[in-house]
């Protein structure tokens, strides 16, 4: 295993609101009181999250009766009065954690009256013995985990556990947290060696405990955790119409080749073997994790981040099967990505995992809130064909809907979990080990922590990214010993990127890490410069829904082309590109292309030898505006891979 960090645990905030704090492991994480996101693309999405989408996912939590579905257990109504789907619990639990960790970012009062509130609500809820759950164990419901694959009591239990070690971290007194430690002591005896031997169909259960075994130093949760990741894969749960490997119950966890199944269940209980392989020092299943996402990202990975190809069951589907215009890529998958590539960063140092994350978070979780943070896409189609009409703001919507952001959805994980992801997010971004500190992420941000022997280490980092290419470091605390500033030089980069250190000199780095080690004075700046031409990009010829089409990026950016752009009038299918143009950028943020709107001919038969033969096209420029804004000036059609111009087309 990687080297043990605990010697250095006496400087380090352990209370400074870090959503993983791995015992062992390459590097470090640092927290929200190390890390302030201080402005520019992610800062402005931490603002609106913090005054609109906490207060916007309350609302509506209290508007379809989740959060009244706790009082009715306490009042005996809730047989008949219980609202929502059978998790719906987990999704009041996930709010919670969402705003303590915007309690420990900027102490915002209204998210420390609404946890207390919700705290209150929910204890009154539990049972003596600690089972805690609105949909099963009361009088005219199912029994307690008479339904392991379907009722989500195990995963209602990882949200809730989550949200009190976020409790915890950022210092908020609440007596939820008593009530965390009751339940997850029931979960060790009621799924303990001699209890109940199922699993959850649904995991997250795993990564909560393993994390709070981390908060509290309590051995049972971290062995119950590693039961539950054992178990996993021996047939425990019945065999559904989607089978077993929906739920990740086909082979053991160590055995299987990919992740499988329902994309967001793979990727929390990969998180969770990761959590346990490294508190445990079992290299096999950290190993066999780590082969499973090389797998899966060279596979299975949408050009955005995006994981999930089938709507039927939200799954994965088989290798290079990524159909542009079926692409489901969830938004909870998409956070699950980060966690997982974040957990494997943290275990092994390598810069490949957050680049994975940097391409998720700007072309996934970015693309899913509306600019006001009060409506959603729930999945992320990256080709969509049909204009959807608005949505109404005073109803839920079905999850799958995608022409359109929605304000609330009948499943609504996806809201609270980009809530307590853009709170945290700043936990995200740098990192430290022995010997210095290391930029994963790119954000205006101010950085002060404590390295080996309690000696202060910190700059401000400025940037324009992901528009502008330059990452100035500036150092604003630090000793007279040297340390070692560290920077992501990101893959999509190539050969192209330049760091600039102290004394001016100018040296190419490579993907991957460029360091500089110096005795740094305060004002000293270390700077990255990062091509940021557009360029096109091609798919592996295995992806059968590709051939003949291209994409865009600019820098981590994925770009598309939208109807809003075009003629009155014309679709975005017609729309083909020319790739001996170059891409020029506009200046506002989006990139031209040459090519041509094709209009093909009518025919009685589609099939013919000369299928292109009646397709007119009419030369035209073609604006492509990021992935993450589409939608954003009204409904639309939209695609990311573009048909290149031949003479048949």
């Amino acid at each position: 295993m990687p080297a043990d960090l605990t010697a250095d645990a006496g400087t380090r905030d352990d209370t400074g609101g870090r959503p993983v704090v791995p015992s062992t492991g390459r590097l470090r994480p640092l927290g929200l009181r190390e890390v302030r996101i201080t402005g520019g693309f992610w800062g402005h999405r931490q603002s609106v999250n913090a005054a609109a989408t906490l207060e916007h996912n309350l609302s509506w939590e209290r508007r379809v009766g989740w959060i009244d579905n706790f009082a009715a257990v306490v009042e005996g109504r809730v047989s008949h009065d219980r609202r929502g789907r059978e998790f719906s619990d987990s999704d009041v639990y996930k709010l919670i954690e969402g705003m303590a960790w915007e309690v420990a970012r900027t102490g915002d009062a209204f998210a420390a009256a609404s946890i207390d509130e919700l705290s209150k609500v929910i204890e009154r809820a539990q049972e003596p013995d600690g089972y805690l759950n609105t949909a099963f164990g009361h009088a005219g419901q199912g029994s307690r985990y008479s339904d392991l694959e379907w009722g989500h009591e195990l995963y209602c239990y990882g949200h809730l556990i989550q949200a009190g070690v976020a409790l915890l971290r950022a210092g908020v007194d609440s007596p939820l947290v008593d009530v965390v430690l009751r339940a997850a002591d029931h979960v060790c005896a009621a799924f303990g060696p001699s209890g109940n031997q199922g699993v959850c169909g649904h995991p997250v259960v795993e990564m909560a405990l393993v994390e709070l075994y981390r908060v509290t130093g309590e051995r049972r949760y971290l062995d119950q955790a590693a039961l539950f990741v054992d178990r996993r894969g021996h047939g425990t749960l019945a065999d559904v119409e989607f089978g077993r490997a929906y739920f990740q119950d086909h082979v053991p966890v160590r055995s299987a080749d990919a992740f499988h199944g329902h994309a967001v269940r793979a990727l929390y209980l990969a998180s969770g073997a990761v959590d346990v392989a490294v508190e445990t020092g079992d290299d096999e299943l950290l190993a066999a994790i780590e082969r499973q996402w090389a797998a899966t990202v060279a596979r299975r990975t949408y050009i955005t981040g995006g994981m999930g190809a089938r709507h039927m069951d939200e799954a994965f589907g088989d290798d290079f099967v990524l159909p542009p215009d079926r692409a489901y890529s969830e938004t909870c998958a998409a956070v699950a990505s980060v966690q997982l590539s974040w957990r494997l960063l943290l275990a092994t140092g390598d810069a490949r995992y957050a680049d994975l994350a940097e391409r998720t978070l700007y072309n996934v979780i970015a693309t899913s809130p509306a600019d006001d943070g009060r409506s959603f896409f729930y999945v992320n189609t990256l080709h969509r064909r049909r204009i959807g009409g608005l949505p109404a703001v005073d109803r839920q919507h079905p999850r799958a809907e995608s022409g359109v952001r929605a304000p609330w959805f009948d499943v609504s994980c996806c809201p609270n979990n980009l809530a307590r992801t853009f709170a945290s997010l700043a936990a995200y971004l740098v990192t430290a080990d022995e010997d210095g500190l290391q930029v994963h992420q790119f954000a205006d941000a101010s950085v002060s922590t404590r390295l080996a022997g309690g000696r202060p280490a910190g700059f401000e980092m400025s940037t324009g990214y992901p528009s502008d290419g330059a990452v100035v470091l500036r150092v604003t605390e630090t000793s007279a010993a040297p340390w070692t500033l560290s920077v992501r030089v990101p893959a999509w980069a190539g050969d192209g990127a330049v760091l600039v250190e102290p004394s001016g000199a100018r040296r190419p780095v490579r993907p991957g890490v460029a360091s500089v080690t110096a005795a740094f004075a305060v004002g000293d700046e270390v700077r990255l410069e990062l091509p940021m031409e557009p360029r096109w990009v091609r798919a592996d010829p295995r992806i059968d829904a590709l051939r003949g089409t291209v994409a865009a990026e600019q820098g981590p950016l994925v770009l598309c082309a939208e109807s809003a752009d075009l003629p009155a009038g014309r679709h975005v299918d017609a729309v083909r590109v020319d790739v001996d143009a170059p891409l020029v950028a506009d200046g506002d943020g989006a990139v031209v292309a040459s090519g041509a709107l094709a209009t093909p001919g009518d025919r009685d038969w589609p099939y013919t030898p000369d299928a292109g033969a009646a397709t007119a096209t009419t030369p035209a420029r073609i604006r492509l505006v990021p992935y993450h804004s589409w939608a954003s000036r009204g409904p639309s059609t939209m695609r990311v891979w573009l048909p290149v111009v031949t003479d048949q087309l």
